[in-house]
């Protein structure tokens, strides 16, 4: 037996599930459907949060990527991948990836890659080259970048 929500009801709990954190419009669309509301009803909840600015593609895909770089690290290549899967366009993908400047980018690459390849205790040098680069490849840096800290390191 599922509830039934009112209009009101459904936009007041969407207002704090925006409220509490940046969403993008697919998140509150996947919400509202778990919620069993009609399509027509999605529609005319999804303006109301927009024109009350509690959803703003444009501010969710700026901290999405600000926080997952700082935070967890990612590159530029996973942070876009992440942004596409949610349908984000790619205008706003661009205006987001310029939240991270150029000299933090590099300080948390050069960062990340020295302590990761200080990490890996693996002797065969061909494996610990593989761990390195997978690693870094999975974090979503680019792989011309990537090689060229490896060469680096490898002189080191």
């Amino acid at each position: 037996m599922s509830k039934h929500y009112t209009n009101q009801e459904v936009k007041q709990k969407l207002e704090h599930f925006c409220a509490y954190q940046e969403r993008c419009h697919n998140e509150v669309i996947q919400k509202m459907r778990s919620m069993a509301i009609d399509s027509g009803s999605i529609d005319e909840i999804v303006v109301h949060l927009i024109q009350n600015q509690f959803l703003n593609e444009e501010r969710f895909a700026c901290s999405f990527s600000r926080g997952k770089h700082r935070i967890k690290y990612w590159g530029k290549v996973r942070i876009v991948n992440e942004l596409k899967a949610r349908n984000i366009s790619q205008n706003i993908i661009a205006i987001a990836l310029k939240e991270i400047t150029s000299e933090e980018y590099s300080t948390t690459f050069h960062t990340l890659s020295e302590r990761h390849w200080e990490s890996i205790l693996e002797k065969n040098s061909l494996k610990k080259r593989k761990k390195f680069c997978d690693f870094m490849l999975r974090k979503g840096y680019e792989s011309s970048l990537v090689y060229d800290k490896l060469k680096q390191l490898e002189k080191e």
